[in-house]
């Protein structure tokens, strides 16, 4: 695996492995994407891992995917998968042969993580984020609308964000306020948006493209 001393290659391989990696969990591929990217991964690590290097590397990768996993399925924020990011990078970048091969392939993987995005435009959404959608108590005190046999007809309307939606938040809809996502995209606060569907309580968001242009 000689090949995998190029700087280019070990760009390629890190990309492709971000990518799969994370689609598996943005997306529902059966398990293939993590297969993928697991091969992947473990094709780079077992190349470059060696005497300056050893095993710690493999597992603060894998720590960092871990905080990603948990961010999505316990606190969907964005501040573990953050630093799950910054772990993976480390755990790649330091068994690099040189600091262009490090550089690139710290690039790959957040290209690779904004590329998995794509995948959520072919493949049926995972939406391990949407869990979070309603986890937050809301009276009708504060203006939320408990209710869901409405929520059907919200489909079309259009409102503004009242808090960051990363990629859940809260929208104002016609002087009613209700718990929304956006899927994947996070948006910031006081954007003007748009109901385009809604799935029982899950109320799904996007840009009003209408005012933006």
């Amino acid at each position: 695996m000689e090949w995998l001393n190029i700087s280019v290659f070990g760009f390629l391989v890190v990309f492709l492995a971000t990518m799969f990696f994370l689609g598996e969990l943005l997306v529902k591929a059966r398990g293939i994407f993590g297969i993928i990217g697991f091969s992947l991964i473990t094709l780079y690590f077992a190349h470059h891992i060696g005497d300056t290097s050893g095993l710690w590397v493999v597992i603060l990768y894998a720590a960092g995917l871990a905080l990603i996993v948990t961010d999505g399925k316990v606190l969907g924020d964005g501040t573990l998968s953050f630093i799950g990011v910054v772990l993976m990078i480390v755990g790649l970048t330091v068994p690099a042969p040189d600091l262009m091969y490090a550089f690139l392939v710290g690039f790959a993987v957040i290209l690779g993580g904004l590329a998995s995005f794509f995948f959520t435009k072919v493949f049926p959404n995972r939406e391990m984020w949407s869990k979070m959608t309603l986890t937050e108590t809301m009276s009708s005190e504060e203006g939320y609308n408990s209710m869901n046999e409405g929520y059907s007809d919200l489909v079309g309307k259009e409102g503004t964000t009242l808090t960051d939606f990363r990629p859940i938040g809260t929208v104002e809809i016609e002087g009613q306020t209700y718990s929304a996502t956006t899927g994947a995209a996070w948006l910031e606060k006081n954007t003007e948006v748009k109901v385009t569907s809604v799935d029982g309580t899950r109320i799904v968001v996007s840009p009003n493209k209408t005012n933006e242009a």
